[in-house]
């Protein structure tokens, strides 16, 4: 089974549905997905948001956000999956920004990506970015502890319950560091994007299993 096709397995099992934002990938994702038969069930659609401005209009990403940092930034990752999970009305949200080459941007090396995945209120956040192997070959990524959209920098007690009554989104970002060519790069982000989103998925019902057993519902690393 696919990437593509274990995680549409997963969403369809859960009677969810997934929405796509796209940079450096430029469609691939979507076409991943929509590649699999009875993908219509869960795949609601994708933007591909190739230039930094529409990340914005057609995305919801800050303007102020994109103008300091650029498109290739992780909050700008987070922001895009959360946009485009809340426009097309999905559960779920993923993301890619990054920079294929041949030549640097935003100030970024070649071969610098963030995938993103933002996921409905109530789920489970966690840090750290799944199992991907490290080295120096094509298509290698560089393990990263991961940002959550909902998560607070600090604040009291009582801001962190008044956050949690509020029930906001989690979301996840992973920044990688992949080697190779331009297709190779593109290639590699569109899969690791779907893995993102499968250990998510795959975590969150196992959370669910230990709640449902009478366990504490706490997922192990």
């Amino acid at each position: 089974m696919t990437e593509a096709a274990g995680v549409l397995a997963l969403l369809a099992e859960r009677g969810q549905t997934l929405a796509v934002a796209e940079s450096l990938t430029g469609g691939l994702v979507a076409a991943e997905l929509t590649g699999v038969p009875g993908a219509s069930a869960s795949f609601r659609g994708s933007v591909t948001a190739y230039a930094t401005a529409l990340k914005h209009e057609l995305l919801g990403v800050d303007a102020a956000l994109l103008a300091e940092r650029g498109a290739v930034d992780p909050e700008v990752a987070s922001q895009m999956a959360a946009g485009v999970r809340a426009r097309l009305g999905a559960d779920w949200g993923i993301a890619t920004t990054g920079v294929a080459g041949p030549e640097p941007q935003d100030g970024q090396p070649v071969g610098t990506v963030y995938v993103a995945v933002a996921g409905p209120a109530g789920e489970t956040a966690r840090t750290g970015a799944p199992g991907f192997p490290e080295g120096a070959s094509a298509g290698s990524s560089e393990e990263s502890s991961a940002r959550s959209a909902g998560e607070s920098s600090g604040g009291s007690a009582e801001g962190a319950s008044a956050r949690s009554a509020e029930v906001l989104p989690v979301g996840k970002v992973v920044p990688l560091r992949l080697n190779g060519d331009r297709g190779e790069i593109r290639r590699e982000s569109v899969r690791i994007v779907l893995e993102l989103l499968r250990e998510e998925l795959s975590g969150n019902v196992r959370a669910q299993d230990t709640e449902q057993n009478g366990g504490n519902g706490c997922l192990q690393p």
